[in-house]
């Protein structure tokens, strides 16, 4: 793992009118890591990464991703990085290869390499048998096995995913998780991920910071959450500095669903 930081963030700051949804956060990300970013619904995870990845604009503070300001360099940011969202942004009219296709061709992926890569991650998700069809017609799970497929097409520096396997049976969340990892060693590609599952964040990720409230409330290796919070695993430490009170996601499916596809239309 390089030293140098893929990702950095200081004192950052997102308000919606009265509600701060980010609030004064630090923290960075090492090229070539594993990195976790936990909260409970509403925390400010997907807030950040929209900032992350030029969706949003900061009210204060400062972003290096790739060595670029989000605020003023969209274009050499975007390219840095791969993205696998919440919610589904695919184009529906289109057929599975064709998003593909389109989204290769949009990073600038040469023909020949980008059909090799198409047919390869649609084999690796399981829908090469329905490359042909319209994505209208798919499954929300097939859907987002497209969705994972695209974030890897042109396989960038970093790669962010947001809750990426939201909806996938066991099986494939793992085959999912090893290509990613295979990536992540072979290529030295950074990831940075959400997940509602401890499980993956303890078994994948290199470090782990948790944010409540707009807030990182504790980042560290896993050893260090453990010590730091005095438990035996994560979803323990986890609870410990976030609480049990079940928490309600703040901002509507329509809204997130408009970002992303503006992150493909701005291109």
């Amino acid at each position: 793992m390089g030293e140098k930081n893929i990702v950095e963030v200081k004192n950052l700051v997102r308000k919606f009118k009265a509600l701060v949804a980010v609030d004064n956060v630090s923290f960075s990300v090492k090229e070539g890591e594993m990195f976790a970013f936990l909260g409970p619904n509403g925390a400010g995870k997907t807030t950040t990464i929209r900032m992350l990845t030029t969706l949003l604009s900061p009210t204060s503070g400062k972003i290096r991703v790739n060595g670029f300001d989000p605020t003023k360099d969209q274009h050499d940011v975007r390219k840095s990085f791969g993205i696998v969202f919440q919610d589904t942004s695919l184009d529906n009219e289109l057929t599975a290869f064709e998003n593909l296709d389109f989204h290769g061709n949009l990073y600038g992926v040469e023909k020949n390499l980008r059909k090799e890569r198409i047919d390869y991650l649609l084999k690796f998700v399981g829908l090469w048998e329905r490359k042909g069809d319209y994505v209208k017609n798919f499954s929300g799970g097939m859907k987002r096995r497209l969705e994972i497929a695209r974030g890897l097409i042109h396989h960038p520096k970093l790669l962010f995913l947001d809750e990426p396997t939201l909806g996938l049976d066991p099986q494939t969340r793992n085959h999912m998780w090893e290509y990613v990892k295979k990536l992540n060693k072979d290529e030295k590609m950074t990831v940075f991920f959400t997940t509602h599952y401890m499980q993956e964040a303890e078994q994948y990720a290199d470090r782990i910071a948790i944010i409540d409230n707009g807030k990182i409330v504790e980042q560290g290796t896993l050893k260090e959450l453990k010590a730091a919070t005095k438990t035996k695993n994560l979803e323990a430490a986890f609870l410990k500095v976030t609480g049990t009170t079940i928490r309600e996601e703040r901002g509507g499916a329509k809204d997130r669903i408009r970002l992303a596809r503006r992150a493909w239309g701005d291109r």
